[in-house]
């Protein structure tokens, strides 16, 4: 059984109380300003840390070439050359684009542990990542479709300026 996506929220300020440490993030934005810029779906998945249900995302069943950026900010975060289908319902990748551009924290809501999974940049909730992936990495980035964009152009700059998707 594959373990589904939910998390605890996440801080809508972009700052973050972990154990015994917060975590600040290079753009910050008031709360406000984030249900401007997302709609109320991705609002709920990168800023509360909801999840979509499985198999009703847009991008979980996507086999195209390009890029997946962050909903929110527009990093990129993860290339298709490391999707894969894990059957799981939720887009998977085996890599994340480049060190750094996402950080994991330890998830202990539902009463379970595992590893959350964030935007590095703007703090948002993406979803989880699980030790069950495919070789070389063995990893499974679990991530919501309601908080990535993709693009077939690497070099489009997807950054909200204002206004819902």
């Amino acid at each position: 059984m594959v373990a589904g996506c939910n998390a605890a929220p996440t801080n809508a300020t972009a700052t973050l109380n972990t154990t015994n440490s917060t975590m600040t993030f290079p753009l910050q934005r008031t709360e406000a300003e984030w249900r401007q810029l997302l709609t109320p779906e991705q609002y709920h998945v990168l800023r509360e840390a909801g999840t979509e249900r499985a198999f009703t995302g847009k991008y979980w069943n996507t086999k195209e070439p390009g890029v997946y950026r962050c909903a929110a900010c527009g990093e990129i975060l993860f290339k298709s050359d490391d999707k894969f289908d894990s059957g799981c319902g939720w887009p998977s990748f085996s890599e994340i684009a480049a060190q750094g551009k996402v950080i994991a924290r330890e998830d202990n809501s539902l009463g379970m542990t595992r590893t959350e999974v964030l935007c590095a940049h703007c703090g948002s909730h993406l979803g989880h990542v699980f030790d069950d992936g495919p070789a070389p990495t063995g990893q499974r980035y679990c991530i919501n479709s309601a908080s990535i964009d993709f693009g077939v152009d690497t070099n489009v700059t997807l950054w909200k300026t204002g206004g819902k998707k």
